[in-house]
């Protein structure tokens, strides 16, 4: 889930300790120096020796993570950031299933976009099914209406709102998953709003 270092960080020419994370969609900086960073916002990104350097509106930041690592946060952050859809799973010709809501812009797109990828899907054969869901009743709906397909394979997503204040959070999703007989194996950021958790039946999984 991420990369995380702990480092010296130089940010505009004032050196402080902090904790680094890289999360997908941004660098988050925590201790002395607290900011998150979103890696859109990183321009001039470059590796010079044990330091990863980069801009962040016109300031200039470092970060002394030594050689390899840095090469290696320098990869990962120039790397193309995979879609929503490719995160989902949701490959050219495969079958997509929807439950709730789509309410949030960024799984507006994930679906436009899977509707281009998806043509041609075998009539009947289900994928990926995503649920959109903000409450308990929900999830047990969403779970009654796939649990068949699940069953025979597909793999379901459970979207749900991230942060405090909702009315539910992410024990009560998986505690739901493992109720009806799944298993979670993956956790994904859907938008700044919306977390997901992947789940599948137990036979798909890989032994470690």
């Amino acid at each position: 889930m991420g990369r995380e270092a702990q480092c010296v960080c130089e940010w505009n020419g004032v050196a402080a300790r902090v904790k680094a994370l890289l999360e997908p969609p941004e660098l988050i900086l925590r201790g002395e120096i607290k900011r998150r960073v979103p890696f859109s916002a990183m321009k001039q990104i470059a590796v010079l020796g044990a330091r990863l350097r980069f801009r962040v509106e016109g300031e200039a930041v470092s970060l002394e993570l030594g050689e390899a690592l840095a090469g290696r946060w320098a990869q990962a952050l120039l790397k193309p950031p995979p879609t929503l859809a490719q995160k989902l799973g949701i490959a050219p010709g495969c079958a997509v299933r929807i439950f709730g809501s789509i309410d949030d812009e960024a799984l507006k797109i994930a679906f436009q976009d899977a509707r281009k990828e998806t043509r041609g899907a075998p009539k009947g054969k289900i994928d990926v099914i995503v649920a959109r869901v903000n409450t308990a009743a929900q999830i047990r709906e969403a779970w009654r209406k796939a649990a068949a397909q699940v069953e025979n394979g597909a793999a379901l997503w459970m979207v749900y709102p991230k942060g405090r204040g909702h009315a539910i959070i992410e024990a009560d999703v998986r505690d739901a998953g493992l109720a009806a007989g799944f298993v979670d194996v993956k956790v994904a950021a859907v938008s700044a709003a919306l977390t997901g958790l992947k789940f599948v039946r137990r036979q798909n999984l890989k032994p470690k």
